[in-house]
């Protein structure tokens, strides 16, 4: 450091009596994290082990220099308070410049050791400020590792941990020997990430960053079993419900049928080669099911239930095309019916209705249409013949 004038004295004071209160702030937040407490508490392994105990030792040392350190500055506020005197100038110049920091050290080995070794170091203020920064900085950067890990890692498995215990309380008798396996499985596999976490966080601090793989695999093992259980928990709690209500839905396919069967009955005294009416729907096995239900046979029930109200939902969807199909056949042979008329007034007005070749085709379109039951392909056929007879003769007349 540039020697000091007399007039620079007290800033330079004031200096190095801010700087200690700033050290002193962060070195009490650090010593007093929560990461810092709990990694002094916890039965670490590993990696952490080997690193946490190199960084306290390394706080440790960094103490050991704050306090030497603050009390110099504390020495140097002491004597520059207000307007120093002249006599204290030179204690002063030298506790702020020069080699006023006097730390212990523990001695080098008696090879190495100079004869003169006092086993002591001197620093001056800048240069004890710059240790206890770069001893700062290692310890911080083992904390904030630490703590990212935690915080990443942790976030994660305790996610994983609530779907396993809403699925650990759902679980009681639904009867699935195989989702307890599984669910005992997560359960394992959280309890041990959990105690590596614990232990050995820097294990999963790889290349700057948290390694959270394994906690996000947990997590969706934990997703999946989770799921399950609470789909098998809804089908017990619905599980009477859905039961009254595929009786329902029988009756709604029976219902369905019925109106069909009528449609198909009415309209096949008219028309010909209709598809065949719909089946009768098989009835869902009501007690089987109510076994299933009584006996907490889950899984089984709700595959038996999805079958069963697949089946009458298709056996309705059945009917109502047949209806639907028979409805149109019908309905076309009145349009075609229509269409024959206005074709022979149309014959009329060409004055050719009574020509014997389009009146005998006239007369093979009406009888296919008002014969019961009606050829509908044939009476169709017989009825774009006689348009085409018509739209003949008229292109000749033109």
């Amino acid at each position: 450091m540039t020697a000091l004038t007399a007039e620079q004295v007290p800033a330079a004071v004031a200096d190095a009596v801010a700087e200690r209160d700033a050290i002193q702030a962060n070195l009490l937040e650090l010593d007093g994290s929560f990461v810092k407490q709990v990694l002094d508490g916890a039965t670490l392994t590993g990696q952490t082990r080997q690193r946490w105990g190199a960084a306290s030792a390394t706080l440790a040392e960094l103490w050991q220099t704050y306090l030497a350190y603050s009390a110099v500055v504390d020495r140097a506020a002491e004597l520059g308070s207000g307007r120093p005197a002249r006599k204290d100038l030179p204690e002063l110049i030298s506790l702020l410049t020069g080699s006023s920091v006097r730390l212990a050290r523990a001695p080098a080995p008696l090879a190495r050791r100079d004869l003169a070794d006092t086993g002591r170091e001197e620093l001056t203020l800048a240069t004890a400020v710059a240790r206890m920064r770069r001893k700062f900085t290692e310890v911080a950067e083992v904390t904030a590792a630490v703590e990212a890990v935690w915080n990443a890692a942790g976030s994660r498995l305790d996610a994983a941990a609530e779907e396993l215990a809403r699925a650990r309380r759902l679980l009681p008798g639904l009867g699935d020997d195989d989702l307890a396996a599984r669910l005992g499985d997560a359960e394992s596999s959280l309890a041990s990430l959990r105690a590596g976490l614990d232990a050995d966080p820097l294990a999963l601090w790889r290349g700057g960053r948290a390694d959270t793989s394994a906690a996000d695999l947990l997590r969706e093992q934990a997703a999946g079993v989770g799921a399950k259980i609470a789909e098998l928990d809804r089908v017990r709690q619905d599980a009477r419900r859905r039961i009254e209500r595929l009786r329902a839905a029988a009756a709604a396919a029976r219902a369905a049928r019925q109106d069909a069967l009528a449609a198909w009955q009415h309209a096949a005294e008219r028309i010909a080669a209709l598809p065949p009416p719909p089946p009768e729907a098989a009835e869902p096995g009501y007690a089987a099911l109510t076994a299933l239900a009584d006996a907490g046979r889950w899984s089984r029930l709700e595959t038996e239930l999805d079958r069963a109200e697949s089946e009458l939902a298709d056996a309705a969807a059945h009917a109502r095309d047949t209806e639907r199909t028979v409805a149109s056949a019908l309905d076309r042979r009145g349009e075609l019916r229509g269409l024959l008329g206005a074709y022979k007034v149309k014959a009329a007005r060409l004055g050719a209705a009574e020509e014997e070749d389009l009146a005998a085709r006239y007369d093979r379109a009406r009888d296919l249409l008002w014969t019961a039951p009606c050829d509908l392909a044939a009476a169709e056929d017989a009825v774009t013949g006689y348009q085409r007879a018509i739209r003949e003769i008229e292109g000749r007349r033109r």
